[in-house]
């Protein structure tokens, strides 16, 4: 009766675990594993925002598994010595795990296996965290997507969706001595607490996530199809945390969301593009699995030679939410403060940073790296560089938003700027959006000094913009 070992990774989570099913299944005693390896991760080891998560989640999970009679066993360090020890200790013969398809990781866990297969030791891998191998759909000329739309058609026309599978009821757990460390002693929690929101806000762990995909499913879907393009409605699912941290199966929720639509058709279209965001984290993992070099350089190799400013000072006002502009100020803000940002607000700071400021798009994908409760390699990096204009999918490189017209459409009684910037809390709608052209008199009954209480403009729109056209058509223009 050789155990078996489910090793755990970005999964945390007993339903609609096919690792963790799989080992169960297989009738022998089980380890569950969670390793601490961030060097694992390359350069893209785990943020502050996510390591907050990470304590709570895997403190989640060993309660699950506690009341099942079992636990999960927690080792640091490299993930290849650390399984190779637990198998030889243990004398499992074969190891469980879902994949993954960050470079790095793949990198390691191809590594992994090597080693254990040194000292006969199987890995059976299984795909527990998209609805579809990444590396399973090609376009007509047999490579792989780049753009969105014809992807989620193909994925639509070929791909079948297996039913989502419950938990194991019935585990048989090793019985023998195996040291674990305790989720404090990983110190994940900030050195320098800034996260006094987050505990109100959040619930990581499984239970947490299937409470929120509920109450989601249970109405506020209903409106998403408009409502998530404005910041201040509750329409956002705010599952990407839960999805990220993998508490919760993307096949699960897609099949969730389809109850709710046979429950109450008149959500169907709602509904179809809730999954369709869905879709589109799979494609952002299709994208970096067929383009690794993705998460640190351009897709388009034209943007290598692209102008980028240099501007520390500029950097640092947008990071800390003192742009001048109220929408990209309120967005930073939200971000320090919760660990998240609406995504329509995601698209106009990003937008901000590279084409107004001409930051490089590494300097905002790290600082979300750093700063998300969600970051996700794949999506942030598929989305810096479609705002950057160099990616798959990527934007236009002519389209800038305007970050004072995007405020006065998507915040038009300015309820999200005054929730994040305050100090604005008492200007008249009209121009809570552009501050910088309000009457002094407006101002002053709003006890605003522009460049006291609330930052003048870091640039001027319309100058940033022609700036920012003239380096992108110089890229874009063929050679002579």
């Amino acid at each position: 009766m050789a155990p078996s070992i489910c090793w755990f990774s970005n999964d945390l989570r007993l339903d609609d675990q096919p690792a963790w099913r799989a080992a169960c299944e297989r009738g022998e005693p089980v380890i569950a594993l969670y390793i601490w390896d961030p060097a694992g991760e390359g350069v893209w080891a785990p943020g502050g925002a996510s390591r907050w998560w990470l304590h709570r989640s895997l403190d989640a999970l060993d309660a699950s598994m506690r009341s099942l009679g079992g636990r999960l066993v927690i080792r640091s360090g490299p993930r290849a010595d650390v399984l190779r020890d637990v198998a030889a200790s243990t004398g499992a013969d074969t190891v469980y795990a879902n994949e993954r398809f960050e470079p790095a990781a793949r990198s390691a866990n191809a590594a992994a296996q090597r080693a254990l297969g040194s000292i006969g030791v199987g890995v059976v891998w299984s795909n527990g965290s998209l609805l579809h191998d990444p590396w399973s759909l090609r376009t007509g000329t047999g490579v792989p997507y780049k753009v969105y739309t014809p992807f989620s058609k193909a994925w639509r026309g070929k791909c079948r969706l297996d039913a989502a599978r419950g938990a194991p009821r019935a585990v048989t757990w090793f019985a023998g001595e195996l040291a674990t460390e305790s989720v404090a002693s990983l110190a994940l929690q900030p050195s320098k607490p800034w996260d006094g929101q987050f505990h109100a806000l959040w619930t990581p762990g499984e239970v947490g996530a299937k409470e929120r995909l509920k109450a989601f499913l249970a109405g506020a879907v209903s409106g998403y199809a408009d409502g998530r393009d404005f910041p201040s409605r509750p329409a956002a699912s705010r599952l990407s945390p839960h999805l990220h941290a993998g508490e919760l199966s993307p096949r699960r929720i897609w099949h969730e969301a389809e109850r709710a639509a046979a429950a109450q058709p008149a959500w169907r279209g709602a509904i179809d593009k809730f999954q369709a965001e869905v879709l589109w984290r799979d494609f952002a993992h299709h994208v970096l699995a067929n383009f690794p070099h993705t998460a640190e350089r351009p897709l388009q190799p034209a943007f290598e030679a692209f102008p980028w400013n240099d501007d520390r000072a500029a950097l640092r006002r947008w990071q800390r939410g003192q742009t001048g502009y109220p929408i990209v100020d309120a967005g930073m803000r939200e971000l320090w403060s919760t660990g998240t940002m609406h995504n329509r607000v995601r698209m106009v700071v990003s937008s901000f940073l590279v084409k107004h400021l001409r930051q490089h798009w590494r300097h905002g994908a790290d600082w979300f790296w750093d700063t998300l409760l969600d970051a996700d390699l794949a999506s942030n990096s598929l989305g810096w560089q479609w705002s950057a204009g160099c990616g798959a999918d990527a934007a236009p490189y002519f389209r800038i938003f305007n970050p004072v017209l995007q405020g006065e459409k998507f915040d038009a009684d300015g309820a999200y700027v005054r929730r994040w910037v305050p100090e604005l809390a008492r200007m008249p709608d009209k121009l809570i959006h552009k501050p910088w052209e309000a009457p002094t008199a407006v101002l002053a009954a709003a006890g605003i000094v522009l460049g006291e209480q609330y930052p003048r403009p870091v640039v001027d729109h319309a100058t940033a913009r022609d700036a920012a056209l003239r380096a992108l058509s110089a890229i874009k223009a063929p050679a002579s």
